[in-house]
């Protein structure tokens, strides 16, 4: 196997913390890629999702690769399947909604008693931290990744 695709799929197998970290960031983003690409709980689905980002002025592809980071990036790292770059395109896109969705002008907390006028960025760092951890980490235990790097020694 190339050194570059060893690299990139490598990870600790026995590594129980990032099973964790990949289990939360993915449970958590997934029912949002969902809203986005299928219409599940309550969203727009793919086509009014669209629709609504082009309406703000966001160009159709980035609208695309943002619905793919938040549904086929949490699937992805849930299975642990190029968790890295999974993890990565995750961090861009909600990286991306904290710095220019206004959450940060928002301070550090969420709106939870409806007192602010939208939410702070307090999701976002922990979102950043756990695709953070798994972009250098990897997949860890019962991963995608830790069983194509046993099969390719």
């Amino acid at each position: 196997m190339n050194t570059l695709i060893k690299k990139f799929f490598a990870t600790d197998s026995q590594n129980w913390s990032l099973l964790i970290s990949r289990l939360a960031l993915g449970i958590v983003i997934l029912p949002h890629g969902m809203q986005k690409a299928l219409g599940s709980f309550g969203g727009y689905g793919l086509e009014g999702t669209l629709g609504a980002f082009t309406g703000m002025g966001m160009p159709l592809i980035l609208g695309i690769m943002v619905i793919l980071a938040e549904f086929v990036g949490a699937i992805g790292v849930i299975l642990g399947a190029g968790t890295r770059f999974m993890a990565f395109s995750i961090f861009l896109t909600l990286g991306g909604a904290m710095f220019l969705g206004g959450h940060v002008e928002r301070g550090f907390f969420m709106n939870w008693f409806g007192a602010q006028t939208g939410e702070g960025m307090e999701y976002f760092i922990l979102v950043l931290g756990l695709a953070l951890a798994l972009m250098i980490g990897g997949g860890g235990k019962y991963s995608v990744d830790s069983a194509v790097t046993k099969l390719n020694p």
